[in-house]
């Protein structure tokens, strides 16, 4: 039997039905402040944390921890996640999200991205009506408990935080246990909070906020507000709760996934069909018929539910793992040793691991959750140990770096997962955080702004020429001279003039990206970037670059200039009989004498011949010359070695 209740008080039902318009009134004072020179609500975040704790006798602990896995603590300044989700509770509200912030992508490319076989251009539904899980509709749910309108939950700090914490409240009710002070009794309470389904993810997700809570976190959320939560690190939590949480039990049997995530096995098919086709990836033996050299993190570009059904369609297209928004639960489609049609590019589907991140709002102004961050660190931080992945803007590639593999392709590469993921953060959850690795005056500069205080400017976020909200951002703006009037850089692959729209990435580098200095001037610094000097602010009291090590290539003495490349294919001459030659196509690049990039990788000219569905006639064709792989413009592309040299970083 459950213990004595700390704090009595009817249960939700009944206390709504008594009058939501009081518990409203008892919050006035709180959400009816005047707004502070910070542009935020007073109290300030965390007191709005302090009186939703006391209203409905949630531990502030289990609240503030709650609050820290979904959105650290941001308030986006009332702007949907990527999932429909707002405010620091992530309280989501699909239905309204996709009505007032329309679905748009301006890709074209053929996720296989191989020029020898048909193309797939795949097309995702969004959820719809009815189609919207309970997960994503949970701000409806706490309008209801609070009597606070739906609007007011969207857009205001504190009732969105009063928000989550009744519906904390009410998970602990359905579980018949007390609304008690001790954080340790609300474990079920949070694993419900999560909205998963299985026991599993449900408790993955518990099991993250327990340790935010043991270990304490301090930080400076995007409005400018310090929010702490004091360590507890003697915690115990009531797991057991979790039996009487009713949800199914899952399986985790077949994976490929670290310890700590909730990880299922969801197959996709590989069948044949129709003429001669097949789908939807390629059996392969990979690492040892062909090395994997990246990972490619992708947004979905549609609702979980509804991204599961299609990667389980033959005649669709396919990635390795898909990771869901509201509690960063995993479902594996693709064994690791094959090949997924995923980045557009076949050279590095043959040569990755495709990571799909829910996110139907295809805006890139919206935010992703913590959860999902973290989940999504320890995948790629396992999967990077295993294969020997380097844990740098090289090697885990956005899927707006994986170059066209061909001058007709440039212009429909994909741009997720957009300027607003924090590659900053992700790279501190993978434990390498971008720290400076040379002094001063290096020749080679890693892109690292502050996350939350840089917020280049951007259109057409919600429709052609819609201003985006001012918001955190992982990109840097280029200029082609040192000073913010002049022309934006033109990226000579995709013509016409450069904009501000934040699907342009002709005149944008981005965090952890490496690039070789052309010039400094006050201020301003300049980097080689798609064959010429490209300017960006770089104060030395808010530095937007930090001084690295790298490797530089620039053109081999008597070359004017070199081509580029956007995949490493062998020289005709290493195709064996039956197997197509595949033509050594250059992008509308050209890497010019007197310029330097950075390097990454020096690997074989190589394609997977796929061909037919028996993975017995598949080839592995390796040449005999070899390619860098160079950071060139937003997206990486490769030179051949032969054209190249060598050239010291000072």
């Amino acid at each position: 039997m459950p213990g004595p209740v700390t704090h009595p008080r009817p249960p939700v039902h009944v206390r709504r039905a008594a009058g939501a318009v009081a518990s409203a009134a008892l919050l006035l004072p709180l959400l009816g402040a005047a707004p502070s020179a910070a542009g935020t609500e007073a109290p300030r975040l965390q007191q709005a944390f302090a009186t939703a704790a006391a209203r409905y006798h949630v531990p502030q602990s289990v609240l503030l921890g709650v609050s820290y896995l979904q959105s650290r603590w941001d308030t986006h300044a009332g702007a949907p996640s990527v999932t429909g989700g707002y405010g620091p509770m992530h309280l989501t509200d699909a239905r309204t999200a996709l009505a007032t912030t329309p679905h748009h992508s301006e890709a074209t490319e053929d996720a296989r991205g191989d020029d020898a076989r048909r193309a797939r251009h795949p097309q995702v539904r969004l959820p719809e009506g009815d189609e919207i899980p309970a997960r994503l509709r949970t701000l409806p749910r706490a309008a209801r408990l609070t009597g606070l309108s739906a609007a007011k939950l969207r857009k205001d700090p504190a009732a969105n935080v009063a928000g989550g914490a009744a519906l904390l409240a009410d998970a602990q009710e359905y579980l018949g246990e007390p609304l008690s002070e001790d954080p340790s009794d609300w474990y079920g309470a949070v694993a419900r909070f999560s909205g998963a389904d299985d026991s599993e993810t449900a408790a993955a997700y518990a099991n993250d906020v327990y340790e935010v809570m043991r270990t304490g976190e301090r930080r400076v959320t995007d409005s400018g507000e310090l929010v702490a939560l004091a360590a507890q690190p003697h915690l115990d939590p009531r797991i057991t709760q979790l039996n009487r949480a009713g949800l199914r039990q899952g399986s985790a049997e077949g994976t490929e996934c670290p310890p700590g995530v909730s990880c299922e096995r969801i197959p996709a098919p590989y069948e044949a069909f129709g003429a001669n086709d097949y789908g939807n990836h390629d059996e392969a033996d990979r690492p040892a018929s062909s090395a994997i050299r990246y990972i490619v993190i992708h947004d979905t570009e549609g609702g979980w539910e509804g991204v599961i059904n299609l990667v389980q369609d033959p005649t669709y297209v396919s990635w390795h793992y898909s990771l869901r928004s509201t509690d960063g639960h995993i479902a594996q489609h693709v064994r690791v040793k094959d090949v997924a049609w995923h980045a557009g590019n076949w050279y590095v589907n043959a040569n990755s691991i495709g990571l799909e991140h829910e996110g139907f709002l295809a805006q890139p102004d919206s935010w992703y959750t913590e959860a999902m961050y973290k989940s999504s660190a320890r995948l790629v931080a396992f999967l990077a140990a295993r294969y020997g992945i380097p844990l740098d803007r090289q090697h885990i590639l956005g899927h707006d770096t994986v170059p066209g593999p061909t001058a007709a392709n440039v212009g429909g590469m994909h741009t997720d997962p957009g300027p607003y993921w924090d590659w900053r953060h992700y790279f501190e959850l993978l434990g390498r955080p971008l720290e400076p690795t040379a002094l001063a005056g290096s020749g080679v500069v890693t892109i690292r702004p502050d996350y939350a205080t840089n917020r280049p400017a951007y259109l057409d976020c919600g429709g052609k020429g819609k201003a985006c909200a001012a918001h955190g951002s992982s990109a840097v703006r280029l200029y082609s001279d040192h000073d913010e009037k002049s022309a934006l850089i033109a990226d000579p692959g995709l013509g016409g003039s450069p904009t501000t729209g934040v699907n342009d990435l002709s005149s944008r580098v981005s965090t952890g990206q490496q690039f070789a200095v052309a010039g400094t001037w006050g201020d301003w610094t300049a980097v080689w970037y798609l064959g010429r000097k490209a300017w960006f602010r770089n104060p030395q009291s808010k530095p937007t670059a930090v001084p690295s090590h790298g490797v530089l290539i620039t053109p081999r003495a008597g070359l004017d200039s070199v081509p580029v490349y956007g995949r490493a294919y062998p020289e005709a001459s290493a195709y064996p009989a039956g197997v197509p030659v595949q033509p050594v196509s250059p992008l509308p690049y050209t890497l010019p004498k007197g310029q330097r990039y950075v390097a990454g990788d020096r690997v074989p000219g190589e394609y997977l011949y796929a061909g037919a569905f028996d993975p017995s006639t598949h080839r592995v064709v390796e040449g005999k010359d070899l390619y860098y792989e160079i950071q060139y413009g937003h997206r990486v592309a490769f030179v051949r070695a032969a054209d190249v040299t060598v050239v010291p970083a000072s």
